[in-house]
């Protein structure tokens, strides 16, 4: 048996270094973007993840594990191992091993699952029969190889051998050399014995494979694709006889390099922990188109409220989320987190066009969608309590279709509806819901347990007028001739409190439309105000970290209103103060309140799961309440002090129940300072000593007495000892003199954005090198690009998360407290890039994959917007 010999040498070592596990991102050798992908390699997987059937397939040894060669040893990277098993688990996904091991050896060695196709010999060996069907003088050559290499090895005394391995198809020699002129010496004998016996030699990395079978990674790759139906492939090796497979690629395709080499397109990964996470990155992408194609960026979305309901509607004119009668009742449109079949309120124009824009009327909360010959212009009008009322007005020259499709309480309610005369009526639900819709005739269709109802409309005769009012709606008749006097009202309501702001000259519109969204999250009803109006949109694609966020937090509410009353609006302030104030009426004592509340001023409800709905671009669980209602957060009593003060400051005047309240949050902490609590973050783990809960006890204080001093009160003579008590344990026990600032809580050196609060709330002066160490410190680990991190310790969860916009707002606060100007400039700069297209921001961004995450739209987010601004403009004034 005579073939030629393949010789491919390489003296080039794997990088070995191996990354922590849990690091959120992997270090990449040439494409280094901070501390994620660069943005040429997550462009290139955002389009590979949008591949139709999609191939995943790499080498094992180097490339898969931290070892190579024919070690039984050498276990994949674990993390590379969940990965690559969840790519084959998604559908028209998947995903392949082609090493020069046997294929039984590989399956032995790597353990992985029946999901992940294993091919060995370097891409001849797709079945374990294969080495059977071999001539009969196969096993009598590979004999005579293996003992001819075993002569030249016991001959030669500078040679170290981990062994030699006799494969179904060839026979291998893993080298550790401890000069190149030994390694020189040893490959020209074993290249010259596989000439001699008329095989192929293959030096891959330090192992040596005299084959009967030509390596052929390329051809199994080919194989595979034609087998299988692939769009498009990734291939990641790290040897020199992955060449072959990665010259194979083309299109849409995506090369990697693991470790030194050249590199296909530039792309090169240092090692197999870096690979890992490129999967993870890889899959998260694939699964968020696979399972929410049509999930809308979150920051794409624009907001409808009147300040007792709210609702969401995409770049499309889609009502995909809306509930009733509170924020926290269960959803008649959930469409966000699940789709078409969670329930949504669709217009479209009959003729397919590109949607020309949406925008929000000027200085209101009217949504504008525009297509060549439709416009469709949304609104919620206020009606009275326990009303819901949108209104949504078709426009233009064109042609629409509506399609009305409720999906009550999460999709578990079953109703039917009824068309009677020009209203749709929704039957079975506990409140009465009817679509009131003049002139349009609508079908009905069900399915047995939920009805919707399509009708088309030509806009040339006119307007079209859908009103949908949930609650009483006996008495409510619509007259579409006065529809538009009823949209000026709501117009001239809004842009009436516009007015009335004292916005600052940094970003004056974005200014003004944040503070539009925090009025939208405070319930007038009640005064109760809510960090966002959605729930379960994910922290990170695919993961768990889904919470509920349609509820008051006491640290939230404070803080928005907060943020109203420095521009200049009070009566949002003065609403929650006395939704407080019956808080604590019901209350055992100002200690003993709760982190959070519904808006009604009710404690909370078990947190739950809906299992009906898959979750925003599959992000599941689906969680309706808030388990964080059961922890301690001592934090929460400085927020409310420091609005009290802000308040009088603003008002000239402090009137005897706000000194009461302030007097009741400076008596909480006089009684439970000394406690260790949940912290901020809600972390689900042990309660610690969190700085910046110690922090703002100290604030409740300070508030208390210069509030006291400011409008002639008596205050409790203790405060002052107590204050100060705080603040020196504090600055003695919060600093970290290994990490150089000041850390999460007494007993960690663990980062947190939240201590830059230290300074920010006059605890130590800004001036001080501690504060301008912790501003560091911060920076250094926390802020990836535009965006800055809570923390990286291990806080009790799996996944990932994005960077918060709140923690970002606090180090651009911080860089203008110590004169870094500049700096925060360009971070805040940084941060407008990230406001969607109608100016609103959601909880959390990810630079690695360039996506926004968590609830939409975040109060927080945009309460760190404004007084970003504020602080800004002070400075621009000063300097002119």
């Amino acid at each position: 048996m005579t073939t030629p010999v393949n010789r491919s040498v390489t003296n080039s070592a794997l990088l070995t270094t191996s990354l922590p596990q849990g690091l959120l991102r992997a270090l990449i050798r040439s494409d280094t973007a901070g501390e994620g992908l660069s943005p040429l390699l997550v462009s290139e997987l955002k389009v590979l993840a949008r591949t139709p059937n999609l191939l995943v397939a790499c080498n094992y040894g180097g490339t898969l594990s931290d070892a190579e060669g024919t070690s039984l040893v050498t276990l994949p990277v674990g993390s590379a191992a969940v990965a690559l098993r969840a790519l084959a688990a998604l559908p028209n996904t998947h995903a392949a091993v082609i090493s020069g091991r046997s294929l039984r050896d590989l399956a032995a060695v790597s353990r992985l699952p029946a999901e992940v196709l294993l091919v060995g010999s370097h891409g001849a060996e797709f079945d374990m029969a294969f080495a059977y069907s071999q001539p009969p003088g196969t096993t009598a050559v590979l004999h005579d190889v293996r003992a001819a290499l075993t002569e030249v090895v016991r001959a030669e005394k500078d040679f170290r051998i981990e062994r030699i391995e006799r494969k179904p198809l060839a026979v291998a020699l893993r080298l550790i050399a401890l000069a190149p002129d030994v390694v020189a010496r040893l490959t020209a004998k074993a290249e010259q014995i596989a000439k001699d016996h008329g095989l192929y030699f293959i030096v891959d990395g330090s192992v040596l494979d005299l084959s009967v079978v030509e390596p052929s990674k390329g051809h199994a790759l080919e194989r595979l694709r034609s087998e299988l139906g692939i769009s498009a492939a990734l291939y990641a090796g790290d040897g020199p006889s992955d060449e072959f497979a990665l010259a194979t690629l083309r299109g849409p395709d995506l090369g990697l390099r693991v470790g030194e080499g050249p590199a296909p397109d530039g792309h090169r990964v240092r090692d197999p922990e870096a690979f890992a996470m490129v999967l993870a990155v890889l899959f998260e992408l694939r699964r968020a188109w696979l399972f929410g194609e049509d999930a809308v960026g979150l920051e794409r979305h624009s907001l409808l409220g009147d300040g007792s309901s709210t609702a969401l509607v995409t770049p499309d004119a889609k009502i995909c989320w809306m509930t009733h009668p509170l924020p926290d009742s269960g959803s008649l449109f959930a469409h966000i987190l699940g789709g078409d079949a969670a329930g949504h309120f669709s217009v479209e124009p009959l003729n397919t066009s590109r949607v020309l824009g949406q925008r929000y009327v000027d200085n209101t909360m009217i949504v504008e969608t525009r297509w060549a010959d439709v416009t469709v212009t949304d609104y919620l009008e206020q009606s009275g309590s326990g009303i819901t009322n949108l209104v949504r007005v078709l426009s233009g020259t064109g042609a629409a279709r509506i399609v009305f499709a409720p999906r009550p309480d999460y999709t578990n309610a079953p109703f039917s509806m009824e068309v009677r005369g020009s209203e749709l009526h929704v039957l079975g639900t506990s409140d009465p819901i009817v679509l009131h819709a003049p002139g349009v005739g609508f079908s009905v269709s069900t399915d047995g347990r939920h009805a919707t109802a399509t009708a088309e409309v030509n806009l040339r005769n006119g307007p079209v007028v859908l009103n949908l009012r949930c609650g009483d709606t006996d008495h409510f008749v619509l007259d579409p001739a006065g529809e538009a006097d009823r949209r000026a009202a709501v117009a001239a309501r809004s842009r009436e409190w516009v007015r009335k702001l004292e916005l600052p000259t940094v970003k004056p519109s974005l200014v003004r439309r944040s503070a539009l969204v925090l009025r939208a999250m405070v319930h007038e009803p009640t005064g109760g105000v809510l960090a966002a109006p959605t729930t379960s949109l994910p922290e990170g694609i695919g993961g768990i970290r889904n919470w509920d966020y349609r509820y008051c937090w006491l640290r939230d509410g404070s803080m928005t209103v907060k943020a109203l009353v420095d521009l200049g609006s009070t009566q949002e302030a003065e609403g929650f103060l006395r939704w407080l104030g019956g808080i604590l009426e019901k209350a055992p004592g100002p200690e003993w309140l709760h982190p959070l509340y519904s808006v009604s001023g009710n404690s909370m409800a078990t947190e739950a799961t809906i299992e009906s709905l898959p979750g925003y671009a599959g992000s599941r669980p689906v969680r309706i309440g808030n388990a964080a209602d059961h922890q301690v957060q001592l934090d929460v009593f400085g927020p409310i002090a420091d609005l009290i003060h802000g308040l009088s400051e603003r008002h000239g005047w402090l009137t005897d129940f706000e000194w009461e309240l302030l007097g009741q949050m400076a008596g909480a902490v006089m009684a439970r300072w000394q406690e260790p609590d949940h912290g901020i973050w809600e972390a689900r783990r042990p309660p610690r000593h969190h700085v910046y809960t110690k922090v703002m006890c100290w604030v409740t204080l300070d508030r208390a007495l210069r509030t006291a001093a400011r409008h002639g009160r008596i205050p409790d003579p203790r405060w002052e000892t107590v204050a100060a008590t705080i603040r020196e344990e504090v600055l003695r026990k919060g600093w970290d003199e290994e990490e150089a600032s000041y850390t999460v809580a007494y007993d960690s050196p663990d980062l947190d954005a939240a201590v830059l609060h230290i300074g920010l709330s006059g605890l130590l002066d800004v001036d001080d090198r501690r504060f301008m160490k912790t501003v560091s410190a911060v920076e250094r680990v926390l802020r990836v690009g535009p965006t800055v991190f809570r923390y990286r310790y291990d806080d009790g969860l799996p996944g990932m998360e994005g960077g918060f916009h709140i923690c970002t707002t606090w180090l651009i606060e911080a860089y203008v407290a110590v004169g870094r100007l500049d700096d925060a400039r360009e971070l805040f700069g940084q941060l407008v890039n990230l406001v969607g297209p109608t100016g609103l921001l959601p909880e959390e961004y990810d630079p690695g994959t360039e996506t926004h995450l968590g609830n939409h739209p975040q109060a927080y987010s945009h309460l760190g917007l404004i007084r970003c601004a504020q602080r800004l403009d002070r400075h621009q004034v000063q300097e002119s």
